[in-house]
């Protein structure tokens, strides 16, 4: 384990993901037992961020851009595994496309199991923007609505979204009528 002043004078007083200055804390490395320096320095964001996935801002991980070439490993490897969570987002595949990782790093990005776990939980819009409840979207195809007798038209909003345990599903009110509709016809508004 690298001590906390090596971390520190290692990041320039810099957050090792995303280069921000504001409440640097040490953060270690899941799943690196048994790793020498698998702790990077990252900002108080980041760390709300990785602890709690479901608080992920896409925009705010752009910086991997330049982060991903660090010559740290530790920081190589949370680069991929966030990328990989950002997977949905165009700009976040091409990265991960870019970045190489030798075997042995490689195989200790894939060893944190919650990455692939949590990127197929999330529930996305047809752009791929991350859908919570009470979201509200808007239709971009009209939809045959099976059983009710009507077609919710494209462009209709549907307000105060509820999640389903399928990440394809949301349920709305259209037309004063509960239904599930597919992730794949809506976008957040």
């Amino acid at each position: 384990m690298a001590s906390e002043q090596q971390v520190r004078e290692r990041c320039g007083g810099q957050c090792e993901l995303c280069m921000g200055v504001e409440n640097l804390t040490i953060y270690a490395v899941p799943a690196s037992e048994g790793r020498p320096d698998a702790e990077i320095m990252v900002c108080g964001t980041c760390k709300t961020q990785l602890d709690q996935p479901a608080l992920i801002e896409a925009g705010h991980w752009r910086g991997l851009s330049d982060s991903m070439w660090s010559a740290v490993p530790a920081v190589q490897v949370m680069a991929w595994r966030m990328l990989k969570r950002l997977s949905g987002e165009s700009w976040a595949q091409d990265l991960l496309d870019m970045l190489y990782l030798d075997e042995d790093l490689a195989e200790w990005a894939a060893a944190d199991s919650s990455v692939g776990v949590e990127a197929a939980a999330l529930t996305r819009d047809c752009n791929g923007a991350v859908l919570q409840a009470g979201d509200t979207v808007t239709i971009i195809k009209d939809l045959d609505v099976k059983g009710a007798n009507f077609t919710a038209k494209r462009g209709t909003a549907v307000r105060g979204i509820a999640l389903t345990d399928n990440p394809e599903h949301i349920e709305g009110k259209v037309n004063g009528t509960r239904i599930v509709l597919l992730t794949c016809y809506v976008k957040k508004s």
